[in-house]
């Protein structure tokens, strides 16, 4: 790991100097309070930025004077996981409720709750894989907010590995990453695919420091997949939708839930209610049928822990 990588992560010596604790306490605070941490080296690794991000989201003191800001003034906020789909939900947003402005800042998902939390914007856009490997954003949630926000299902879309027309490499798995004559881009941490893919790497027989452009990083899907496509790099995790774009080879790796998180207090607000009757329209229905990789069964429905496999 050069030294670039490795002044983005920190030890926990150096994590437990930066708080000001004990060295045995990082490791009560990875378990009970959601401290960002990696093993996958075999030692402790704290992501830097993403340990700054949950120093800010657990000062208690923190002046929350843009919380009071409602969507019912003629501005709606969203932050968090960046999506072709949702993309195209915002412009007939914009088409047909002339009223509101909708803005997004694509910050990847744990930066949407973060901005949640700080009441910089009324609705996160999240799909963070928890520890069980199954369920969505709740358990993250529980960790960076107050109260439970309240659940409402975007999509489920299939990720995976977008790789170059006519899979000229022959990559057949997660480990084939790993080979000299590979190159990927990668996603930044923070975003629910980097963690997906960190989790698949995890699992398998390689190591990241096996991987060659891991820290080669881009903010988008779409990115990536220019990436891919100008032969820049011979493989990227992205979503299937992007594959079906640039007509890219696609490794699936799984279906994952894509959800829209709303505080309790804001969700009656006319411009989030606008915004999520939006989901239920014909309209926004076909633009979803005419990209790949995408399943729209559960679009607009109220999510709860295990009710997302429930067949209507």
């Amino acid at each position: 790991m050069g030294m670039t990588a490795a002044n983005k992560f920190l030890t926990t010596r150096e994590v437990a100097e930066l708080l000001k604790v004990n060295e045995k306490m990082i490791y009560t605070l990875v378990n009970e309070k959601g401290l960002p941490a990696t093993k996958v080296t075999g030692k402790w690794l704290f992501p830097r930025r993403l340990v700054e991000d949950w120093l800010d989201a657990h000062i208690l003191n923190f002046s929350k004077e843009h919380a009071g800001f409602s969507s019912e003034e003629g501005i709606l906020l969203l932050a968090g996981s960046d999506d072709p789909l949702f993309q195209r939900c915002l412009s007939l947003f914009h088409e047909h409720r002339k009223d509101t402005l909708a803005f997004f800042a694509n910050l990847g998902s744990m930066g949407g709750l973060t901005s949640l939390r700080r009441g910089l914007c009324h609705i996160g856009v999240c799909h963070l894989l928890q520890d069980d490997n199954k369920e969505y954003n709740f358990e993250f949630a529980e960790q960076e907010l107050e109260r439970s926000p309240v659940f409402v299902n975007f999509s489920q879309r299939e990720q995976g590995i977008l790789l170059a027309p006519g899979n000229p490499k022959n990559i057949k798995s997660i480990e084939d990453l790993a080979r000299n004559d590979v190159k990927i881009v990668n996603r930044h941490l923070g975003t629910g695919t980097r963690l997906l893919f960190d989790y698949e790497v995890s699992k398998s027989d390689i190591s990241v420091s096996d991987i060659t452009g891991y820290h080669h990083l881009v903010s988008r899907h779409l990115d990536a997949g220019l990436e891919v496509l100008s032969g820049k790099a011979d493989a990227a995790p992205a979503i299937r939708t992007i594959a079906g774009m640039l007509d890219l080879d696609f490794l699936p790796l799984r279906w994952e839930r894509f959800d829209l998180l709303v505080s309790r207090e804001r969700f009656f607000e006319k411009g989030i209610q606008e915004f999520l009757t939006l989901l239920h329209e014909k309209e926004f229905r076909n633009a979803a049928a005419s990209l790949q990789g995408y399943d729209i069964s559960l679009c607009g429905k109220m999510m709860f822990p295990n009710n997302f496999n429930e067949k209507e």
